[in-house]
């Protein structure tokens, strides 16, 4: 826990306190904050009329290496913002903020609060992207007496399952070979058989040096809202010993401002990206490929 972790407004309490589910078979739907996805593989197996959603800003998350200022405001701010947009679509979100008088550490933590609160039935989530949280989830169903079902995140084109498949036996994994196979498989940029445009990647083509006079388009900014104030105000007072500023944070925070975005990159940026995906001009904080990233984090 930092060093900041029980400091805040004392008169706040946690979303959703004190509004205990009595409805029978009651779920707890745990949505983690790089799952902020309306067609979510466990929002979809839910029931707003029934079912909660667990969300927690947690210092674990914040802490286990010191990301930078911007990104934990980035992701804070989605998520609240996330929150606010499944309470307007009829679900009860039983949400816990690092500023809230009484934070949780760990998301266990936060599902065993919510446990206690909603005593449900069953827990259901979206497998996690890293296996350092579902070394977690795994501790779950015999920690809190209930089943626990992991559902499989169906917003990748490739299952855990399929990978484990490809990659039995081979004595080297190379991407360019899963690549392939994986455009094999969908269709994707292929032509029937052949991959479109003849080659399989253009990877010699998309070295261009960039000269002085290289145009590179800007990524959209948007301006923080009174959530993103917030959280840009909380992260300042309890991370000040993470690294980066916050001036002047931008960023997109919400799947509406994100596909503006993605639609401002494909307009402005799109046409230059592969030749010029790995120049940067000096003196210009942002290459194509920075303009990308940017616009497709949270679009999903």
């Amino acid at each position: 826990m930092s060093s900041k972790a029980k400091t805040g407004d004392a008169a706040r309490q946690p979303d959703g306190a004190g509004e205990a589910s009595a409805a029978a078979g009651t779920r707890l739907i745990v949505v983690l904050g790089d799952q902020l996805t309306p067609s979510l593989a466990s929002l979809l197996a839910g029931d707003p009329a029934r079912d909660v959603v667990v969300m927690a800003e947690v210092d674990d998350e914040a802490t286990y290496v010191r990301h930078h200022k911007k990104k934990l405001v980035l992701v804070f701010s989605a998520m609240r913002h996330f929150a606010e947009q499944l309470r307007r679509e009829g679900w009860q979100v039983d949400y816990t903020r690092l500023d809230d008088a009484a934070p949780v550490v760990s998301i266990t933590d936060a599902v065993e609060r919510a446990r206690t609160r909603h005593a449900p039935s069953a827990v259901l989530i979206t497998e996690p992207g890293e296996w350092r949280v579902r070394n977690y989830i795994e501790t779950w169903a015999e920690r809190f007496a209930v089943p626990v079902d992991v559902l499989t995140d169906t917003r990748f084109v490739c299952t855990i399952d399929t990978f484990k498949r490809w990659a039995q036996g081979r004595k080297q994994l190379r991407m360019e070979h899963f690549y392939r196979e994986m455009r094999r498989e969908t269709g994707l940029l292929m032509d029937g058989a052949e991959p479109v445009g003849g080659k399989w990647n253009f990877d010699h083509d998309n070295r261009k040096p960039a000269k002085s006079d290289l145009f590179m388009p800007e990524p959209k900014r948007v301006e923080p809202d009174a959530i993103t104030r917030e959280v840009i105000a909380m992260v300042a007072q309890r991370f000040d010993n993470h690294f980066g500023a916050l001036d002047h944070f931008w960023f997109a925070v919400t799947r509406e401002d994100a596909l503006d975005a993605l639609d401002h990159f494909i307009a402005e940026a799109l046409a230059s990206f592969g030749d010029y995906q790995d120049a940067m001009l000096r003196g210009r904080r942002f290459s194509t490929i920075r303009c990308c990233r940017c616009t497709s984090t949270w679009v999903c």
